[in-house]
């Protein structure tokens, strides 16, 4: 990504897929030029949760509902250090930021922080796009990388780069040390966290819990882990192809075999998915957003819930399956599409969600599964 943060709000812009399908708009945020994998996002509130998420690493998130930017950006919603997403996609930006606990606009914000975007463009017709051909690579140019160049080298430039699928991308946005996030009130369990892409709000989510959580680097190994004495483990969120994961599946194999209490979350699922044995493989479009439809198959309950991911894991919907660690199976589906969206083992403590029950942003409907960990935790100690 190359940037320039003079003239964003002025300068026009052209965002360019691998297809060769473009669209013209206005910059949007730092005038320049980036790359990435063009997915959509369908939530219409929490933009500044999605911007800062570590799993939308090297990925241009189109936003489907069309005002985006009302309410600014503050200090206290980001779920990271940064903005990850390499690039940024809206409609109609609010040209007023209107808000008790807002600091500055998300232009603003995305200007300072270097990300270039785009806006003014018809984003329905680029997300129908996106779902009749799936995701795909994406360039978009303002200033000097677009002025007097011809959409046949921007596109060359697009076709240049990188696929998603294959990317082994935890380690570059995982912490480099590990570090601990305290429980609130009474301390009732030490937890081991295997950071792939966390959250922020995962952590205190557990911490609220009475759960101390140490936080290690994606690279952890078994012994790392164990030298906490943690009463669970957990394998976080992050970016990237679940095909290229075999340190942590391999890590994630020794936890199972010593039957330690374990939880996966989106990346953590397709990590159990194919410690169990099980394969992955790349949606076509992925899930976005905090308005999917998920079914809790052990209790029947529907949930709205928090999405980000492009891969799955293919497991069994219609049968137990045996694994080198027990039983396991499907324990949550996509009620959109019946993609797997949950794993459980039925011998040992240990189970996985593919979405984010953090709820940041997104609905709380799937608070309960921390709850489940800590009944897991509870069980193993009894």
């Amino acid at each position: 990504m190359t940037t320039s943060t003079r003239g964003a709000s002025k300068a026009p812009a052209v965002l360019v897929l691998e297809d060769g399908r473009i669209f013209r708009g206005r910059a949007y945020g730092a005038v320049g030029e980036t790359f990435g994998e063009a997915v959509f996002s369908t939530g219409m509130t929490g933009y500044q949760e999605t911007l800062t998420d570590p799993s939308y690493h090297r990925q241009v998130v189109v936003m489907t509902a069309p005002h985006v930017g009302n309410t600014g950006v503050n200090d206290e919603d980001p779920e990271s250090g940064r903005i990850w997403v390499s690039g940024y996609v809206v409609r109609d930006p609010a040209r007023v930021s209107s808000n008790w606990r807002a600091r500055r606009s998300l232009d603003e914000e995305l200007e300072r922080q270097g990300v270039v975007g785009i806006s003014g463009i018809d984003t329905r017709a680029l997300t129908r796009h996106l779902r009749e051909r799936g995701a795909m690579r994406v360039g978009i140019f303002s200033g000097e990388a677009w002025n007097g160049v011809r959409d046949e080298a921007l596109l060359a430039k697009v076709q240049e780069q990188p696929q998603m699928k294959g990317a082994n991308l935890s380690a570059e946005v995982a912490t480099k040390e590990a570090y601990v996030v305290p429980a609130i009130g009474t301390k009732k369990f030490t937890v081991a966290a295997v950071d792939l892409g966390i959250k922020g709000m995962t952590p205190h989510r557990m911490a609220e819990r009475g759960i101390e959580v140490h936080v290690l680097p994606a690279t952890a190994t078994a012994e790392d882990i164990y030298a906490v004495n943690p009463d669970g483990v957990f394998f976080s969120n992050g970016p990237g192809d679940p095909a290229t994961a075999d340190g942590p599946v391999a890590v994630m194999q020794a936890v199972l075999e010593r039957k330690t209490p374990l939880f996966g979350i989106c990346f953590g699922n397709q990590i159990l998915g194919r410690a169990l044995g099980f394969g992955t493989y790349k949606l076509k479009y992925g899930h976005r957003g905090i308005n999917q439809p998920v079914q809790d198959r052990t209790t029947g309950k529907v949930e709205v819930t928090a999405h980000n991911h492009g891969f799955a894991v293919d497991a069994p919907l219609d049968k137990v399956s045996d694994t080198p660690f027990g039983r396991a199976e499907v324990s949550h589906v996509c009620l959109n599409d019946q993609v797997v969206e949950g794993l459980q083992l039925l011998d040992q403590p240990a189970f996985s969600v593919q979405y984010h029950p953090e709820a940041a942003a997104g609905p709380h409907d799937a608070a309960y599964l921390f709850d489940r960990f800590v009944t897991l935790m509870e069980a193993e100690r009894a």
